[in-house]
């Protein structure tokens, strides 16, 4: 069976103390939860999770769904968002992970990639030179998440495929963001060896579409 990976790149900044890094913690219990009750996605996607504030850290390296197993993620008292620093982290981890296909073999789908973030990138200029690298890397889908006030839609339209707001940061909305982006992986699995598509689901009202 070829694999679908998915990438998830968290942001774990200062900002996101308290509730907002609790419910994503809850949000993702809920997105792994989704995805198990679908067989097609148990047998098909492999999941990798990145947290990134000064640093970036994979704290779950490419593994099969059903393996899947989520540490508690945690944040700092405060600390800037290197965002650039994450996706050049990742860029250098999928070009590992990912198998390409050849005469021998058909290789993975094209990767899938979910970023939620809820402030400006830090390091601007390697964020904007990531940018572009990531648009080499033959993603499927690349879906950014501008969550809170101090998120920026446009921050992420260089980057992201797809952009969504989420105004509230409590525990109910990302509950629904997580929900939503199952909803995206599986509709990702019913399409696979189909005419390629960038739609998404139709998210939950507390989601508002922006790009």
């Amino acid at each position: 069976m070829r694999r679908l990976p998915v990438y998830m790149l968290l942001d774990t900044s200062g900002s996101m103390q308290g509730e907002p890094i609790e419910a994503v913690n809850s949000g993702m219990e809920t997105l792994i939860g989704a995805l198990r009750q679908d067989p097609y996605a148990l047998e098909t996607v492999h999941m990798s999770v990145m947290t990134f504030d000064a640093d970036a850290k994979t704290i779950i390296p490419l593994t099969p769904l059903e393996d899947v197993l989520l540490p508690q993620i945690t944040t700092p008292r405060s600390g800037p968002t290197h965002l650039g620093l994450a996706l050049e982290t990742l860029g250098v981890q999928v070009s590992k992970d990912v198998i390409k296909g050849s005469d021998a073999e058909k290789g993975d789908w094209a990767p899938y990639l979910f970023i939620m973030t809820d402030g400006k990138p830090s390091d601007t200029q390697l964020y904007a030179e990531q940018c572009i690298a990531m648009r080499k890397l033959g993603f499927a889908s690349i879906v950014g998440c501008a969550a809170g006030p101090k998120a920026k839609e446009d921050d992420l339209k260089p980057l992201c495929d797809h952009i969504v707001r989420l105004d509230t940061m409590d525990s109910s909305a990302f509950a629904k963001l997580f929900k939503w982006v199952s909803e995206i992986i599986a509709s990702g699995n019913k399409s696979l060896g189909t005419t390629e598509t960038k739609s998404l689901p139709p998210p939950p009202p507390e989601i508002n579409v922006v790009f």
